[in-house]
């Protein structure tokens, strides 16, 4: 008997709509979850409901947190509002924060990627800046690795092509992340926890599942993941 695919969970993005749906939709991209899926795992796109409720994660193995719009200023004290914000949902902000700060104390292995990354930096004390001064939209470029991290030993390399979209990006790195990469112009664009005893976890400004199917060291992400998961 083939042994069961270990549950990953990644939490839907709301939608105005999607092809062949009449309404509004709940969506994951579907280059993530055939990453997730080429590396062993069974993803589990979840509904985004708050309260949250961290029983809903009990059949799950591992967490992925995706990336989406931007999460609202106040979640990490900042009192205005660029204009440049955009896709913020209150909901969806209540969910993943609520999820991330779960994994975060329960040790559950996670992935955060983008928006994901954000999150868990907000959650742990950490802020971002709103609008960068030249945004990593439709951005690809190479990105700096910290040697003997858990980043390095799962790209199995001190250097990765990152393929980007964010306009915002991590100002002040939170108490307990550390960074663990970094891009030509200094944006932080990894990160893992400082005490690893907190369980595996890895956090990346890009996305990884852009080029996973062709690029082995973007697709060791996802299978470092669900390996920590089985």
């Amino acid at each position: 008997m083939t042994a069961a695919r270990p549950l990953i969970a990644i939490p839907a993005r709301f939608s105005a709509g999607a092809s062949a749906l009449r309404y509004a939709a709940e969506v994951a991209a579907r280059a993530l979850v055939e990453a997730v899926y080429r590396a062993g795992g069974e993803p589990f796109v979840m509904h985004p409901a708050a309260p949250f409720e961290a029983s809903r994660l009990a059949r799950c193995d591992g967490v992925l947190l995706p990336g989406g719009g931007d999460v609202h200023p106040r979640h990490y004290g900042d009192t205005s509002e660029h204009e440049a914000l955009y896709d913020v949902d209150d909901l969806q902000d209540e969910f993943d924060l609520a999820l991330a700060s779960h994994v975060l104390e329960t040790g559950v292995p996670t992935l955060a990627v983008c928006r994901g990354f954000q999150v868990v930096n907000a959650v742990l004390g950490g802020t971002l800046d709103q609008h960068m001064e030249r945004d990593h939209r439709h951005h690809v470029h190479p990105v700096a690795v910290s040697p003997g991290t858990l980043l390095a030993k799962t790209l199995d390399a001190e250097e990765t092509i990152a393929s980007c979209y964010h306009h915002q990006a991590v100002a002040t790195l939170a108490p307990g992340l550390t960074a663990t990469a970094r891009s030509a112009d200094g944006t932080i664009e990894a990160a893992e926890l400082a005490d690893p005893a907190g369980g595996w976890f890895l956090a990346v400004q890009w996305h990884p599942e852009d080029t996973a199917a062709t690029d082995r060291a973007q697709q060791s992400l996802f299978t470092a993941l669900v390996r920590a998961a089985s």
